[in-house]
């Protein structure tokens, strides 16, 4: 295990190398993002540089460009590369992510299954959680969408990353085919009627397993409590929502930010019981729980709407991650290459 290199963290390490991403910072505090080929440069308004001026350099190296803006060079943050990798459904934003590995548990070689991949923002923060040695099924009904987000982790990872799986079909109707009954350690669902795919959730997953799903409107909040109250196997479900506010902090004046990212998505989370085992309900105030036929029809997905994106924005979003991808590769293999060469030099 001396020379074991876990997936992804090659990239993340070492001088800039071609194919690589690079995040620039300039004076001002705008941020641009540039993948670096040789012989390549970058233009703006202000000026210009050749990449190669970067491909060697450290990672925190500051350059001047053509006109003597100075400019800051970092390797983009996991909270910078998802929202702006190429995409065709809307990303889980990173502080989400955050809040579903946390309170989900993902840990080190967990089974996970998760429905409704998008762009691989989520599918990113939970195989890095896992690691190699865990497994990440993801489904996802639309092959436009799986292959953006193929794309998107290989570009992450510099390569398609071992622990990684993804299943075209619906979850509902797919998931008894593909994993045993009580072998899924956490369940994270990102789609439009979770409520929809308990059954088959709690079909696999082990008892104690977790059960997280993110939604983004109050009806669809309030029918996925009760769809895990009614079907018994789980645990009372709990509910939360994540607001990040910035503060400005320069000498005395501290004060919050005028924008903050305030309501993307509600999380719910519940966990299984045993089979047999007899839900502990809290008790509390009778109140209105059965859904009218209007209710329903409301919280239907079509009613819910969701999101169209156009062919032609999906075939371009994969055309660019694909192309990412494949330069992410070639900076990997680099870094493997001068990886290799330092193990020899070491062992002479």
């Amino acid at each position: 295990m001396q020379n074991y290199t876990p997936t992804g963290s090659m990239n993340r390490r070492g001088p800039f190398r071609v194919g690589e991403r690079v995040q620039l910072t300039d004076e001002r505090g705008k941020i641009s993002t540039i993948t670096l080929a040789s012989g390549g440069e970058y233009h703006s308004h202000r000026g210009y540089f050749k990449h190669d001026e970067l491909i060697g350099a450290s990672e925190g190296t500051v350059i001047e460009n053509s006109e003597g803006l100075k400019i800051q060079t970092m390797r983009p943050l996991y909270r910078d590369f998802v929202l702006s990798m190429p995409r065709g459904a809307a990303v889980v934003y990173p502080k989400d992510a955050g809040q579903i590995v946390t309170m989900a548990d993902i840990f080190p070689g967990a089974r996970v299954i998760e429905a409704g991949v998008g762009s691989g923002a989520l599918s990113i923060a939970l195989l890095r959680a896992i690691g190699d040695f865990g497994h990440l099924r993801s489904f996802e009904r639309r092959e436009e969408f799986a292959e953006i987000a193929r794309g998107n982790v290989e570009t992450m990872f510099g390569r398609a990353h071992p622990a990684w799986d993804i299943t075209l079909g619906d979850l509902a109707d797919t998931l008894g085919e593909v994993e045993e009954p009580g072998s899924i350690d956490r369940a994270v669902l990102d789609m439009l009627a979770p409520w929809e795919c308990l059954d088959a959730v709690a079909e696999v997953l082990a008892p104690g397993g977790v059960v997280i799903c993110y939604v983004a409107t109050v009806t669809q909040l309030s029918r996925t409590a009760e769809a895990l109250r009614a079907d018994g196997r789980f645990t009372e479900p709990e509910s939360h929502e994540t607001m990040v506010r910035g503060w400005h902090v320069e000498g005395l004046a501290v004060r919050p930010d005028h924008r903050m990212v305030a309501h993307t998505g509600f999380l719910i989370t519940a966990r299984r019981l045993a089979d047999g085992a007899v839900r502990l309900a809290p008790k509390r105030r009778a109140s209105k729980t059965e859904f009218s036929e209007e209710d329903l029809n409301a919280w239907s997905p079509a009613a819910l709407g969701e999101r169209n994106v156009s062919d032609r924005k999906l075939r371009r979003a994969a055309k660019d991650a694909t192309n990412l991808a494949r330069k992410s590769a070639i900076s990997t293999q680099e870094a493997g290459a001068l990886a290799d060469d330092e193990n020899v030099q070491t062992r002479n």
